[in-house]
């Protein structure tokens, strides 16, 4: 197996410094890597249906969640921030993906809902983006794909902890 972009930069710090940890750099770097290289892919389902990922995460979280939701929630469903989350719903709606409508006993709150051409389109793409995700990590046999979800839910309950994020 050849050596990643990773284990050149680590040889090159312990060259300069033999001293040096780089042992969270292997890790925290490889993370950072690969997330840069599936982000460069651009999810080919979605950028043929004209989605990004984020957009495509509000749908999905409406969706799963079956019911109704207000820009808040989707915001802590799709750790975005609110006016992130507020441009998307506007595009969104633009595209009669969602609706929103406004609570009657406060005026400040929106409900956000799929209309049925957001949830066909949800239910249309979503068989496909795994598709395409499932290629992407075909050069991982099915042990190998297990231990690593695995081993990044630990790292993942970890940071939530301890650097929050975690939501119920």
């Amino acid at each position: 197996m050849t050596d990643d972009i990773v284990a050149l930069v680590v040889r090159q710090w312990q060259a300069v410094d033999p001293e040096l940890d780089t042992g969270p750099m292997e890790i925290i770097g490889r993370i950072n890597r690969c997330a840069a290289l599936l982000q460069q892919a651009e999810d080919a389902p979605l950028r043929s249906a004209g989605l990004t990922r984020p957009e495509f995460d509000l749908l999905g979280a409406v969706r799963r969640t079956d019911r109704e939701l207000t820009p808040g929630e989707l915001a802590r469903e799709t750790f975005s921030s609110g006016a992130a989350v507020t441009k998307r719903l506007r595009a969104l709606q633009e595209r009669g993906l969602v609706d929103r409508r406004g609570d009657e006993r406060d005026r400040r709150v929106a409900h956000v809902r799929l209309t049925d051409e957001g949830r066909a389109l949800v239910d249309r793409l979503l068989p496909e983006q795994l598709a395409y995700e499932r290629a992407v990590l075909s050069g991982l046999d099915e042990g190998s794909r297990g231990e690593l979800g695995s081993r990044l839910s630990e790292l993942l309950v970890q940071l939530e902890g301890r650097i929050g994020g975690a939501r119920r």
